[in-house]
This record gives structure tokens, C-alpha cells and sequence, in this order.
């Protein structure tokens, strides 16, 4: 699926830049200098992203240090005119190797970034030879699926990116309606509880009921 969707993308990244040398702007908008795409792509693998072709007719070829995953949502987002106007793309980072008790902690984001409308991208980012075993990020992937159950839909099924392999989940919108449903139940009756508490307090009998005074 990887070969098929880059035969369709002309954007050159990553290893596929095959220019003698480069000039790179950082993933801040900062102009680092001519260098060769070699070095170029040691700087973006240090920051976990990916090395993009930008202006290919330059001389020398213009590249710069982004997460090519989300450029190309954000792109396909544009040319859809903004249909998707008041949802955002919020992004989950995990690793291959993202133990049980951290997954479940990024998953309470994903599951309030849901519930408040918002779209989420999963990304596993590989390093170095991580690279070789990329059937621990599609477990990390199911993983999520699993947890997140019937509040999300996959909207953008598994995908590579570079060293990014992404998915993104759009909420199903009668589950969100009915958790937000039974939340709001649970805080009301936790406030009805906690407003009758002190009655019940100046309810109980002093030390001195019952007690008769001759």
C-alpha cells in the first residue's frame, strides 16, 4: 500500500531526495544553509519528523523539516474548502515500544479531544532501526482501535509516512451524545449528593437529645 500511495505522490521525501545538496529550513522557519541531503535528513531523523522537498526547480533544491503526515491533511483539508470548518486536528504521539500505563494516559486525551468534536491523529514514530519492525506500530494502532471502541471511527485506516505511521479517528456522534448524556447525569447526581450532605450533618441528634431536665 506504501509503494502505491507515494506512485501517486510526486512530493519527494526523505531518502527519495536525490540532489547533490539541499537547502534546508528548519522545522521553525529557520534558514539552515546549503548542505547535503544526507546531513539534511540526520537533522530531521533528530527531531522525529521527516525531510520534504518543497521547491525541487530551486537551485539548489529547497527542503524543509516537517511531519509530512499532517502537511498532506492539512492540504487535503484546504482543497475541501474548509468543509471540516470547527474541527480540529488534534495529534496522539506514541512509540513502538509506548508501555500500557502511558497508552491509557494519552488515550484520556483522545478520548476529550473526541468528545469535544475534534478528529485525532494516532501516530507511531520509528527511529532508526525500529524501522525493521513495523508490525509493533500496526499492534500499537489496534491497540487504540480497541480501547477507543464505539466512540470513534476510523476515518484514515493505517498508513506510512516516512518514518510515520498514522491513522485518524473521527467520533461517532450518537456515542459521544450519549457519554456527554451519562456524564452529565453522574455530575448532577454528584452535586445533588454533595448538597445533601450537610443536611444530613445538622440532621443528627445533639449529645444533649433526649435528655430530660428536672
Amino acid at each position: 500500500m506504501e509503494s502505491r500511495d507515494r506512485e501517486r505522490d510526486s512530493t519527494r521525501i526523505n531518502e527519495r531526495i536525490r540532489a547533490r545538496e539541499v537547502r534546508l529550513i528548519g522545522a521553525d522557519g529557520a534558514q539552515l544553509g546549503v548542505m547535503s541531503p544526507e546531513a539534511a535528513l540526520e537533522l530531521a531523523e533528530e527531531a522525529g519528523l521527516d525531510l520534504v522537498e518543497v521547491a525541487a526547480a530551486a537551485n539548489p533544491p529547497v527542503c524543509r523539516i516537517m511531519d509530512y503526515g499532517k502537511y498532506k491533511y492539512e492540504e487535503k483539508k484546504k482543497k475541501a474548502g474548509g468543509k471540516t470548518k470547527g474541527s480540529e486536528l488534534k495529534e496522539l504521539k506514541l512509540r513502538p515500544g509506548t508501555d500500557e500505563h502511558d497508552l491509557q494516559f494519552k488515550l484520556k486525551q483522545a478520548r476529550r479531544f473526541l468528545l469535544e468534536g475534534d478528529k485525532v491523529k494516532v501516530t507511531v514514530m520509528f527511529r532508526g532501526r525500529e524501522m525493521v519492525h513495523r508490525e509493533h506500530g500496526y499492534k500499537q494502532l489496534d491497540r487504540v482501535k480497541e480501547l477507543i471502541g464505539s466512540l470513534a471511527a476510523t476515518e484514515s485506516p493505517p498508513r506510512m509516512e516516512g518514518r510515520f505511521l498514522s491513522m485518524i479517528l473521527v467520533g461517532n456522534r450518537e456515542e459521544i451524545a450519549r457519554v456527554k448524556k451519562v456524564e452529565a447525569e453522574a455530575a448532577k447526581a454528584a452535586e445533588a449528593a454533595a448538597a445533601q450532605a450537610p443536611a444530613r450533618e445538622d440532621a443528627k441528634p445533639g449529645p444533649d437529645a433526649g435528655e430530660t431536665h428536672a
